[in-house]
């Protein structure tokens, strides 16, 4: 991404916005003021500039209807991490843990529940790999790969370990889309899940329904909306209790004789 480096432009590369605003006094005098000042010097090297463009970008979002986020940002290097720290903050959200070791991440990752996670390719492959791991291991987030260019094989070993999408050099409002995207994604894999398991548990109690009462699975249906319609439950709910019940009905399993019916 083009958040490391020694020309970091951080936020002040996140929108040409900022760039008319120094050049036109028809903009507000809260973006023109100190212009020539941001001119006297590389921007790169401008904090009071980046610091605006944060402001900016974060009233953007905020008006655009962006979620605040809490999110943890993990990578080998420490340099990129303080960068990306920054760039987060400055889209509006919540940097909650900045993790450098494999061995912390995990415990830090399930204590803090972010809502996203944002892995960085540091140094080392394997390092960025056992982060991704350990945090899906932890979380009931999305893990986002971050990388500074196209990596096919880190990619593929990822998605094996679970990171739900990756981002290669991008600008911090390409980041918001990437976040945007994915926790969408996200959520419908798992109103998808939550379809399919529902689903799985309505046919277990249709046979069950269709093994008591020798009926077919049309007619087995038919008894589990009824009594969710007469009784003001969810189908779904209906079928629980079917199974539940069923699995405590269940004839106990032989059991082992004792010592004393054992043959002398």
């Amino acid at each position: 991404m083009r958040f490391g480096g020694e020309k970091a432009t951080a936020l002040a590369t996140c929108s040409g916005r900022e760039k008319d605003a120094e050049h036109s006094a028809d903009r507000e005098p809260r973006r023109t003021r100190g212009s020539a000042r941001a001119r006297e010097r590389p921007r790169f090297l401008d904090l009071r500039a980046i610091r605006a463009a944060a402001l900016d970008l974060t009233l953007e979002m905020i008006e655009d209807g962006h979620p605040h986020l809490r999110v943890l940002i993990a990578n080998e290097r420490r340099d990129r991490l303080e960068l990306l720290a920054r760039v987060v903050a400055g889209l509006g959200h919540d940097v909650i843990a900045r993790e450098i070791e494999v061995t912390e991440v995990g415990a830090v990752t399930a204590r803090e529940r972010p809502d996203v996670a944002l892995v960085g390719l540091g140094v080392h492959s394997d390092h960025a790999l056992e982060l991704i791991s350990e945090i899906v291991r932890e979380s009931s987030c999305p893990v986002i790969a971050l990388l500074t260019a196209k990596d096919p094989s880190y990619v593929h070993e990822a998605a094996k370990r679970g990171v739900f999408a990756y981002i290669v050099d991008s600008t911090p409002e390409d980041l918001q889309s990437a976040i945007d995207i994915t926790l969408q994604r996200f959520t419908e894999y798992h109103s998808l899940q939550g379809a399919f398991g529902r689903r799985a548990l309505i046919e277990q109690a249709k046979g069950i329904l269709m093994a008591r009462n020798a009926v077919d699975a049309d007619r087995a249906f038919e008894m589990l909306r009824d009594h969710s319609q007469h009784n003001g439950r969810k189908l779904v709910d209906v079928a629980q209790a079917i199974v539940d019940s069923h699995l405590l009905l269940l004839p106990p399993g032989p059991q082992p004789p004792s010592a004393l019916e054992q043959p002398a």
